[in-house]
């Protein structure tokens, strides 16, 4: 709930307290996606705010201190350096609030998720003319007066809409609707239901937030929580909170886990090779080496017929008669200066196969005191060392994979999804309701998604070029024609507990192409 609406109705008053009369000094990134404002407020003192955009969990942090780096970073919004923050507003039952600046200027804070952006407006009532994720391309036609939503939340409108929470509260997110699933809310009756509803408003309407800890994921709410990890009354802090838990522990715990697999990797290749040379050392020393063959030929020289490839001789170790294959084109005495020369060098092998086994063994202790230490290690400095060694992680935040291949035509971008899972993921946290959605017809196939942008429609040919690749990226690429279903993305969904990539769709419609790749195009 941290990105919620009904989190922020809490947020923006206590940050309203600290930053109204303030003047913005400083916005900076250090991270790709990451903003730093600083703030000076009316007494002097500064103030930070951390947006921390990264799709995969943006959140907002309030730090008290923060040194910016002497390289590696970039200025952003010129335009908001010396204005004064004269009011913060939240929009009307929107995940969006915004600062307004001297002459009638904002900045927009929208936390939509994996789209959650900051965008600057020159003039509030107008579009905006500068975004910090350019990518969001949709985000230029932005009005703010657009994203405010007027909902009535009386028992004739709870009636009119059957009960139904999400169209009743939109707002309310996964963690409330999971209390009303668990209070029985889907099989209660329509005053029941609303009882229900009225009693989980109540609840959110008290500042008191939670973090805790659920299938390895960190999240705040404003439901009481029995097992919370940490609790506060203050918005601000539980911001911190959060962030301390989400970000920096759970980066944390992402590096320990690795290094434990790393280890453990480890273990098994050096159990492996010491499985496999005391077997090889106990089949050495189960042979007699080779010096005792040479020892039996040099003692029967007299015996030995001259070119014989083989000869039947008395070995005084074993005091029997055995067959001793000689070498060809080799004199009996040359080959046993080999065999003696075989046997140091079997003996420097087994001195070596001992010391790489003494030393294998070694490992194994390391290895499992390194375990301890990161089992017991609590932050990065506890395992600085460990991080150093295996070369492979650092405290920085890891970078996300995306989980679409992305292409461009006449304008449009176009992505690919690049497996089944992501075909999912692109679909979940990368597409908004009027892209084009796109995919081969009855096949498997990657999901093909066309960018739209506000004002402008695809052409026939943008979505011709699109079919080609999602034909392409099927197994109907080698068809001469291919079908392929598109439909806006809204009029797709996932059922639950359905294979990877599986979707239903509705008011689709079919395109009859060539499958063409990339390079073809």
């Amino acid at each position: 709930m941290h990105l919620n609406y009904h989190f922020f109705k809490f947020l923006c008053p206590a940050l309203q307290s600290e930053i109204s009369g303030g003047t913005v000094v400083a916005c900076f990134s250090q991270n790709k996606e990451e903003l730093i404002i600083e703030i000076k407020r009316r007494d002097g003192r500064p103030f930070y705010i951390r947006a921390l955009l990264l799709p995969s969990n943006p959140c907002l942090s309030f730090p008290k201190d923060f040194k910016r780096s002497k390289k590696n970073n970039v200025d952003l919004f010129p335009e908001a350096i010396g204005k004064k923050i004269t009011e913060l507003r939240l929009l009307s039952f929107e995940r969006a609030f915004y600062f307004i600046l001297d002459e009638d200027q904002a900045l927009l804070f929208k936390m939509h998720g994996s789209r959650s952006n900051i965008l600057y407006f020159s003039e509030k009532e107008d579009l905006p003319s500068n975004i910090f994720r350019k990518e969001l391309k949709e985000d230029q036609t932005i009005k703010i007066q657009g994203l405010e939503k007027d909902l009535t939340l009386t028992w004739e409108r709870f009636k009119e809409l059957e009960g139904n929470a999400s169209q009743f509260l939109p707002t309310l997110g996964k963690l409330p609707r999971a209390w009303l699933k668990e209070a029985g809310y889907l099989e209660a009756g329509l005053e029941e239901r609303f009882s229900l509803m009225t009693e989980l408003l109540a609840m959110m309407e008290v500042p008191f937030f939670s973090i805790f800890k659920k299938n390895d994921n960190y999240l705040l709410s404003l439901l009481p929580y029995q097992s919370a990890i940490a609790s506060t009354s203050d918005p601000l802090e539980a911001c911190n909170l959060y962030f301390q838990k989400a970000v920096v522990r759970k980066n944390f715990e992402s590096v320990k886990n690795q290094l434990l697999r790393n280890l453990n990797e480890r273990r098994k290749k050096t159990l492996n090779y010491i499985h496999k040379t005391r077997d090889k050392l106990e089949s050495m020393e189960k042979e007699p080496p080779p010096s005792q063959t040479a020892d039996v030929i040099m003692a029967n020289l007299h015996q030995i017929p001259s070119g014989a490839d083989k000869v039947d001789l008395f070995d005084f170790y074993t005091n029997s008669t055995r067959e001793i294959i000689l070498k060809r084109g080799l004199s009996p005495q040359k080959f046993a200066e080999q065999l003696y020369k075989k046997s140091k060098n079997k003996k420097i092998e087994f001195d070596q196969l001992r010391k790489n086994l003494a030393q294998k063994e070694m490992d194994l202790d390391e290895i499992a005191k390194e375990e301890e230490t990161i089992n017991y290690s609590e932050d990065f400095r506890s395992i600085k060392t460990l991080l150093k060694k295996e070369n492979k992680f650092s405290t920085a935040k890891p970078q996300v994979q995306l989980p679409y291949k992305r292409f461009e035509v006449e304008g449009f971008e176009v992505w690919v999804g690049k497996s089944a899972k992501a075909n999912d993921e692109l679909l979940r946290r990368y597409t908004w309701k009027e892209d084009i959605w796109l995919h081969a017809k009855d096949v498997s196939g990657s999901h093909v998604i066309i960018k739209t942008q506000s004002g402008m429609t695809p052409t026939k040919q943008v979505l011709e070029r699109a079919a080609a690749l999602a034909a392409h990226y099927s197994k109907n690429k080698t068809a001469s024609l291919a079908p392929v279903i598109y439909t806006p993305c809204k009029y797709v969904r996932k059922v639950k507990g359905s294979l990877p990539g599986a979707v239903m769709v509705d008011r689709e419609k079919v395109i009859l192409i060539k499958p063409e790749g990339p390079e073809e195009m």
